[in-house]
């Protein structure tokens, strides 16, 4: 069984990965997200346990489903 803490690393992994493929910073990502950008490095460095809406906002912020957030 995966572990909560590999969980958080895949999806800040992929947050990052994605974020990059669009050539934003953190802060736009924010700002698309409707999220503070503080909250985004935390989410990109697995220190943070996202909640299901939140995860709805980066998703539609970067223009992926959830699925490819929790994607090997």
């Amino acid at each position: 069984m995966i572990s909560k803490h590999d969980i958080l690393n895949l999806f800040g992994e992929n947050v990052r990965k994605y974020r990059r493929l669009l050539d934003i910073s953190q802060e736009e990502l924010a700002h698309r997200a409707d999220l503070h950008r503080t909250y985004i490095g935390m989410i990109e460095r697995a220190e943070k346990n996202i909640t299901l809406l939140n995860m709805e906002k980066i998703a539609s912020a970067l223009q992926v489903n959830i699925e490819d957030l929790l994607k090997n």
